[in-house]
């Protein structure tokens, strides 16, 4: 018998099942054991106000080296990546148990499997991406343009310019497109989908990359906050969870665009009557 032809407690029983699927309870557990320890450790770390890398909890690291030696890179890497994890796998989770909730190929073993390569192939772009704003991270120090005890922008003249282009990418057709292909799981499987091992790596290279799309000028944003400030750490990953998951998320992203651009004009106005 089909869903549809299923009454509606038989639908609920349905619905019910999958949701409680041996499979999905393993994938879903591992999402937010991961979630909660990226959060622990930012939790652990110095945060608001300050961001001084010499108080990260990181056996061997040598804080004192330049920023562009193999340990400081290293500690970079290490804190984008557990920020990463933090912000954006909650969002990715619903994609991730739909996989799992739809993949029907071999063995229950098997299909776990694919959804690990799903959840591996989605980090791993994400780590690229960390790879990058390590990078960045130690040119901005190496220039003068990051604070060293902050890690926010030193010169404040750099912030409202940050939230200008921020809000300028918010309102653009690649944000709304990588946006759209962010919220509809369903439509995106149903338009990606590949069966195998294969298929779901790709699949989940695939979401990531659109992931990244959406929300990378979001993440560089945190320059202006500062990289360990927690709060501005959940508030940014709290609009990522909006844009991505609710109905009202392309709205969400219109709203962010004009608020961003109001905030960066009103600095750049106030910076303006402060230099008169």
């Amino acid at each position: 018998m089909s869903i549809r032809e299923a009454s509606p407690t038989g639908q609920a029983a349905l619905a019910l099942h999958h949701l409680l699927s041996r499979n999905g309870l393993i994938v879903g557990g591992a999402l937010l054991a991961l979630v909660l320890m990226a959060w622990a450790w930012l939790l652990s770390q110095p945060h608001v106000p300050m961001a001084d890398m010499s108080g990260m909890d990181m056996p061997g690291m040598d804080m004192d080296a330049g920023p562009w030696s193999s340990t400081y890179l290293a500690a970079a890497f290490a804190m984008w990546s557990v920020m990463m994890v933090a912000m954006m796998l909650p969002s990715a989770a619903p994609m991730i148990l739909l996989h799992a909730r739809i993949d029907r190929a071999g063995s229950e073993s098997l299909r776990l499997a694919h959804s690990l390569l799903f959840v591996a192939a989605y980090v791993a772009v994400w780590t690229g991406f960390s790879v990058v704003a390590a990078a960045s991270q130690a040119l901005l120090l190496d220039s003068g343009l990051l604070s060293a005890t902050t890690l926010a922008f030193g010169p404040k003249a750099y912030v409202p310019a940050l939230l200008l282009l921020a809000a300028v990418y918010e309102l653009t057709p690649a944000k709304r497109r990588c946006l759209e292909n962010c919220q509809s799981p369903l439509i995106f499987i149903h338009r990606y989908w590949k069966a195998g091992a294969a298929g779901a790596f790709s699949l989940g290279l695939r979401h990531g990359l659109y992931c990244v799309g959406c929300c990378w000028m979001l993440m560089v944003l945190l320059f202006a906050f500062g990289l360990m400030n927690l709060l501005w750490i959940a508030a940014l990953a709290l609009l990522v969870l909006v844009e991505k998951v609710l109905p009202c998320g392309g709205r969400m992203s219109r709203i962010t665009g004009v608020a961003l651009m109001a905030w960066g004009v009103g600095v750049l106005a106030v910076e303006s009557f402060i230099r008169q």
